[in-house]
This record gives C-alpha cells, sequence and structure tokens, in this order.
C-alpha cells in the first residue's frame, strides 16, 4: 500500500486492476486452482507495473526539479546579469527597480526613486502617452532600443550602438554615380583654333580633375563634354553640405578666361543595381538640361529630387537647328491627328493665350481642326480685353471651348498640345490628357519635378523669354498656306512683350529676331498698349500692397495684401514687377489670397537670387528671375512665415556655399 501512498493510481490502471478481479473470480469460479495460480501471476505482474510507473515518476519528478532550479538561476542571472537594462515604474512613472546593467548605463548605484524625466525627456514622454511600445533613444553616446510593456510598466533596454554604425557606414559607403556635362562645349569650341579649344580643354579637364582628388572620387571622360564620377553616400553628403562649390569654381574660374561654361550634373543614388543608379544619373541630368543648366539634380530610387546651383539664366542658343526639326515633328504629329487641341495654365496670361493661338494657327497652316481649350470663368483683365478683340474682328473666335466641348469632341487619335506649362496640376483640365496618347509640351519654364507623363514631343527652352517666342520660331518652318492675320501676331506679340516686361528682362538676339517677324505681320504695339491698360483702382490697390514692404534680407523685398480680400493672380505678378524697378531691391515677393483658395505668391528677381528654388520649396517653379506658387495657408501671416523659411534656406545656404 505504501506504494499506492506515493502517488495517485492512474485511471487506466485502476481499470485494468478492476478487470483482473472480474477475471480471477470468474476463473475461480470455474476452477479454484487455475484461479488462484491466476490470481499470483496477476498480482505479481500488477506490483511490477506499479514499481515501474513509480520509478518513472520519480526520476521525471526530479529532473524536473533540477531543471526548474537551472531554469530559476539562469533566469536570476539574465535578469542581474545579461546585457540589456530593465526599468520597472511605479505608478507615477518613477523607477522602483533596475538591473545592475541599467545602472551602469546611467552610471549610478541606485536608481530607485529617481524620475524617469530625468533619465530622457524623449522617454518619458513617450511613456507617458503610452502610443509607442517600441521606441529608439541615444543615452551617453550610445543608441538603445527601448521596449515598452505598458501593462506592467516595465522598460527594457537593447544597445544597438553597434549595430547604428554598421548601418551608418553601410549607407555612407553605398555607390553614387554622377555625370556632368559642360554646359555649351561645343559651341563654345566650335569657333576656337586648335592651340585655344586645347587649352579651354586643359583647363575644365584640370578643374575637374583636381575636384575628384580633393574628395578621393573615380571620374573618367566618355566624350568632349561628359563625364562619368563614382563615389559614395558620404562623399555626396559633404558635397550637399557644401552646396556643390564645383558649380562655382567652374564658374568663376573660366569666367576669367572669358569663357561662359558651367556645369550640369545628375546624381543617381540610394540603390544597390549600378544600372538603376547610371539610369538615376542619365534621367537628373536630362532634368537639369531642361531647367537650363548649371545645376545639379540628385535623383534617389525612390523618386524624390534635390536641386543645388541655378545661379546664371540659362544662354540662348545660336541654332535654329532645334527649332526647325521641332517644327517638321510637330507638323507630321498634327497632320496625323484627326484634331487638334491646345490649351495653357489656369488663370491665363497673355503669353499662355498668345501661345494658343499661334499654335492653333499652326494647325489650321497644315489643314488639320483645332480648338483652344479656356475655362472662361478665369478670363480677366487683359486677357479679358484681348478675347473681345479676337471676337470681334476675327473668325475663328468660335474656337475658343470649354473644357467640357473638348471632352465631348476629343477621340484617342486627337492631339493636344500643352503650352506655357508643363505641370498636369496647372492645365486648364488634366482630365484630356488621359483621353489619348499623343501629347505635346511647348514650354519656357525651367522643368520642375511635376511633369506631364509620357509626352510624344517637348519643346522646354528655358533659355526663351516667353512660350510665345518659341511658338513664333516654330510658325516659321510651317507651310505657309495660311498667313498670320494681325491680331493673331498681336496675340503673340503681347505674350513677349508681358513676358519680357517691355523687352528689358530674359531677353536675347532671338525674342528681337521673334518680335521683328510678328511685326512684318502686322502687329499693332498699340493695340497692345490698349490691352495691357489699367485702371485707377488696380493702380491704387497694388499702392497699398507695396505700403506693407518688408525686407527680411538686404534687397530682397516682401508685400502682402490684406487677409480679408481677394486679388487678381495678373495684379499679384504685376506687383512683384514694380517692386523690382525700385532703387536697392534686387528681389521681390508677393503674397495675397486668390479666388480660387489659396494664396499665391510671385516672385521676381535681378538674377541674383534664385527665385525658383525659393518658389520650388513651397510647391511651385519658373524661372531664375521670375517665378511662383500657390499654397493652402490659413492666413497670409502663415503663408508669409513659409516663405521666409524658404528665402532663409536658399539665402543662407547659397551665403555658405
Amino acid at each position: 500500500m505504501g506504494i499506492f501512498r506515493k502517488r495517485p493510481i492512474r485511471y487506466p490502471l485502476l481499470v485494468l486492476f478492476l478487470l483482473g478481479i472480474v477475471a480471477a473470480t470468474l476463473i475461480m469460479m470455474w476452477n479454484v486452482w487455475i484461479g488462484i495460480v491466476f490470481v499470483l501471476v496477476y498480482a505479481v505482474a500488477m506490483y511490477y507495473t506499479l514499481r515501474v510507473e513509480l520509478v518513472t515518476y520519480l526520476e521525471t519528478e526530479k529532473h524536473i526539479e533540477e531543471l526548474s532550479f537551472r531554469m530559476k538561476n539562469v533566469g536570476e542571472e539574465a535578469f542581474l546579469e545579461m546585457p540589456f537594462g530593465i526599468l520597472i515604474l511605479n505608478d507615477d512613472f518613477s523607477i522602483e527597480w533596475a538591473n545592475p546593467f541599467m545602472q551602469r548605463i546611467l552610471q549610478q548605484e541606485s536608481l530607485v526613486g529617481h524620475e524617469l524625466f530625468g533619465i530622457s525627456e524623449t522617454l518619458h514622454t513617450l511613456v507617458m502617452q503610452g502610443k509607442k511600445e517600441e521606441m529608439a533613444i541615444a543615452l551617453f553616446d550610445r543608441k538603445y532600443n527601448v521596449y515598452y510593456k505598458k501593462e506592467e510598466k516595465i522598460l527594457y533596454f537593447f544597445d544597438v550602438t553597434k549595430q547604428v554604425q554598421i548601418e551608418k557606414q553601410y549607407l555612407a559607403d553605398r555607390t553614387v554615380l554622377a555625370i556632368i556635362f559642360i554646359d555649351n562645349y561645343d559651341e563654345l569650341t566650335s569657333g576656337m583654333d586648335d592651340q585655344a579649344r586645347s587649352l579651354t580643354n586643359t583647363m575644365v579637364t584640370s578643374i575637374i580633375n583636381e575636384w575628384a582628388a580633393q574628395y578621393d572620387i573615380f571620374v573618367k571622360r566618355f566624350a568632349s563634354d561628359r563625364y562619368i564620377a563614382v563615389f559614395n553616400d558620404a562623399i555626396l553628403a559633404e558635397f550637399e553640405q557644401k552646396r556643390f562649390s564645383i558649380l562655382d569654381v567652374v564658374r568663376e574660374r573660366t569666367a576669367q578666361k572669358n569663357l561662359s561654361l558651367t556645369l550640369s550634373i545628375g546624381v543617381g543614388a540610394g540603390s544597390q543595381s549600378l544600372v538603376e543608379l547610371g539610369q538615376l544619373a542619365q534621367s537628373g541630368l536630362d532634368l537639369v538640361l531642361g531647367r537650363g543648366g548649371d545645376q545639379v539634380a540628385i535623383k534617389q530610387s525612390n523618386g524624390k529630387i534635390r536641386f543645388y546651383g541655378g545661379k546664371t539664366n540659362p544662354v540662348e542658343k545660336r541654332t535654329r537647328v532645334r527649332a526647325r526639326v521641332i517644327s517638321h515633328a510637330l507638323s507630321d504629329l498634327i497632320q496625323d491627328s484627326d484634331r487638334v487641341f491646345v490649351m495653357g495654365h489656369k488663370n491665363p496670361d497673355m503669353d499662355s493665350i498668345g501661345a494658343c493661338v499661334g499654335v492653333r494657327k499652326m494647325v489650321a497652316m497644315n489643314g488639320i481642326e483645332g480648338d483652344i481649350i479656356v475655362n472662361f470663368d478665369e478670363v480677366h483683365g487683359s486677357v479679358d480685353r484681348l478675347m473681345n478683340e479676337l471676337e470681334a474682328k476675327t473668325d475663328f473666335y468660335d474656337r475658343f471651348i470649354t473644357p467640357d466641348d473638348a471632352l465631348s469632341k476629343i477621340t484617342a487619335k486627337s492631339l493636344v498640345i500643352i503650352v506655357d506649362t508643363h505641370k498636369p496640376s496647372l492645365v486648364v483640365d488634366s482630365r484630356l490628357l488621359s483621353k489619348t496618347d499623343k501629347v505635346v509640351v511647348i514650354d519656357h519654364h525651367r522643368r520642375g519635378e511635376e511633369f506631364i507623363t509620357n509626352p510624344t514631343l517637348v519643346y522646354m527652352e528655358p533659355y526663351a523669354s516667353s512660350t510665345a517666342e518659341l511658338v513664333t520660331e516654330l510658325l516659321e518652318y510651317q507651310p505657309q498656306n495660311e498667313k498670320l492675320v494681325p491680331l493673331e501676331a498681336t496675340a503673340l506679340l503681347s505674350g513677349i512683350i508681358v513676358d519680357t516686361k517691355s523687352f528689358t528682362l530674359r531677353t536675347g538676339a532671338r525674342t528681337f529676331e521673334a518680335a521683328s517677324y510678328l511685326r512684318t505681320f502686322g502687329a499693332d504695339t498699340v493695340l497692345i498698349q490698349r490691352l495691357l491698360k489699367e485702371d485707377v483702382d488696380t493702380y491704387v490697390t497694388r499702392s497699398k500692397i507695396i505700403q506693407t514692404v518688408e525686407f527680411p534680407y538686404k534687397e530682397i523685398a516682401v508685400a502682402h495684401g490684406e487677409n480679408s480680400k481677394v486679388y487678381d493672380s495678373v495684379l499679384i505678378a504685376q506687383t512683384a514687377d514694380i517692386l523690382l524697378t525700385m532703387k536697392d531691391i534686387g528681389a521681390s515677393f508677393v503674397i495675397a489670397h486668390r479666388s480660387d483658395g489659396l494664396i499665391g505668391i510671385s516672385a521676381r528677381s535681378l538674377g541674383e537670387v534664385n527665385v525658383q528654388l525659393i518658389m520650388e520649396q513651397l510647391g511651385g517653379g519658373g524661372h531664375l528671375t521670375n517665378a511662383a506658387t500657390q499654397i493652402a495657408a490659413s492666413s497670409i501671416d502663415e503663408a508669409k512665415q513659409h516663405l521666409y523659411e524658404a528665402i532663409t534656406e536658399i539665402v543662407e545656404g547659397s551665403n555658405q556655399s
């Protein structure tokens, strides 16, 4: 019975014992002697079975006790000696207990009773908020991943300093590819003799090689005006900190030799694939050249782009070859279409409408039907007066249609031509872009990140004064079976005059040639002056805006409208232009509410300040000397604060470089 007292009999053994008694009883009834033998044998078998069961049980129990003891010791050792920190907090979020490793981390003999705030403000804030269960913090120059068990109020600290260092080193060592292009090299050297060309080549090569040696990067020339450079992210970060000073070095040293050479650099970064890096670098270079050159575009694999430089105006091209090639290609596209739709940007100005009129004429010259898409609710001021003249004196005014009319007429074979913008968010109606695969972009603005997807043909020349100038050049190479009528020529010339501020800004030889061409077709400068006239109320309103002028930096003027008043976008731009004509002002910014609920900012510059980069910081764009943006801000003061931050970033960064 002592055996049975060691532990309870298991249910299967009890059943077997009862079955044995029943069997013995039946056998005894049949034969007593055989029953006695069965009972003895059965009793011995049951004894040994119970014995084995008991021994196994005792050995298992002993093993479990030993294992539990060892696990308890290991747990205590881990709790006290393993290299991770543990903090237990009380209900007041003060430290109730800390293991020795945590005491060593914080260099304290005892942490009990200390406030969590005294260890780390960030840690205290996160624990109090209780929104995160995992966080990363820095303590005494080391990095820790902290896990917080909210219910138990326990913090676990794991030292990840080496891991962070390895990750940082890995990121710093990632390969970066750059393609360097010498702007205007072929054009500049084409007229030189062999000796002058050799000296120019040697000078540029030595500047780039000195730069490469200084930063320990590999540079290889693979064309007369192109280099490829290989370096890493750490060197790229240094270049960005110095805002790619190589651009300034090349510009200044070549200027000393009376050469207008600058660099355009496309950088591919953020990818492990060399093929993708090369594609990103080439794409970045294309973007830079589309913005006028003399700058750097860093293109990441995640799609993000950063720009540096852009301190000079793009140099005017000296050949009409590109204009002729584009004109012929455009003519082929027009003739291959069943209908052509032309549209500019929202809230059209004279350049946008004038360019639309010129392109529609181009379409008519090719014998195809063409329509100009206009939102008539957005037509105001001088543009409205021009539209009235077109309605009264031409027979094509019915070619101005609304976006809804265009959507009902457009087919997959139609051609859409976008003028004076390249951003889908700014066109009159972006729905038309998805109705056909044939889209052409004609623009004079520097290319921004946002761009119309997969256009069939792109003609972007940032050197041009206006889109009207580009369209005028294209018209010269179109079939001459239809001539420009005087009012069409006037519309194009008005776009040039407005964008050049009467031939005072961004005006090159090609600008005067285009104006001369338009004058031969009867462009009326007197009518343009009448169209551009303003009323007294507009003059007074603009004067009130100018009275608010402030100077956040020397020669940088910022003025703004009233919070409770909506202003016409043209008036905002005109006010910025007038500020720029005043003494000691090199850049002007005007902020005011627009009719679309956004706050508009118009920016102008004489060239020392790149207002395009400032506007791009706020989601806009434009030229080095002429740019704008629209932002969703609750008040003029909020918009002004955003503008000041963008000005500071660009101006201070430019000063550092």
